[in-house]
């Protein structure tokens, strides 16, 4: 048991100093700032939207949560590059080779999001496929 206590105890120090630093910080912070509130500082503001109330029956656009989670997608894919490069020289050749592929699809899933207009910003927001299908036949049409 006394063995076990030891071998926890620079963990259990590092995270004390860890909690410790993040407390100081916050309260040097607060304690050294300077406070000049203005109402453009107070007004809350995300992602370039302004805030605004919406009626009652009315609902917010789906093109913000859209891009949300495609970035949440997105990112979690990338995330398994790390494990994959700190492991890449005992995976060795079949590492790369599956690493290619799972690159090959997000690549993939990239490009057919980025056809849909899923990141499309414009005002209208992402257009459905079928216009596109449509103005490529106008296109050949002539």
């Amino acid at each position: 048991m006394r063995g076990m206590l030891g071998e926890y105890l620079p963990i259990a120090l590092l995270a004390g100093l860890a909690l410790l630093f993040a407390v100081g910080s916050l309260a040097a912070s607060a304690l050294l700032r300077p406070s000049r509130p203005t109402p453009a500082k107070l007004a809350p503001y995300e992602c370039g939207i302004e805030p605004v109330r919406l009626p009652a029956g009315e609902r917010f656009s789906v093109r913000f949560y859209l891009v949300a989670m495609l970035f949440i997608i997105f990112d979690v894919e990338v995330i398994f590059l790390f494990p994959w490069a700190v492991a890449f020289r005992e995976l060795g050749l079949f590492g790369l080779v599956e690493m290619a592929v799972f690159l090959a699809l997000v690549l993939v899933a990239y490009v057919y999001v980025w056809r849909g207009g899923g990141l499309d910003w414009s005002a209208e927001g992402p257009r459905p496929r079928a216009t596109h299908e449509r103005a490529r036949e106008v296109v050949r049409a002539g």
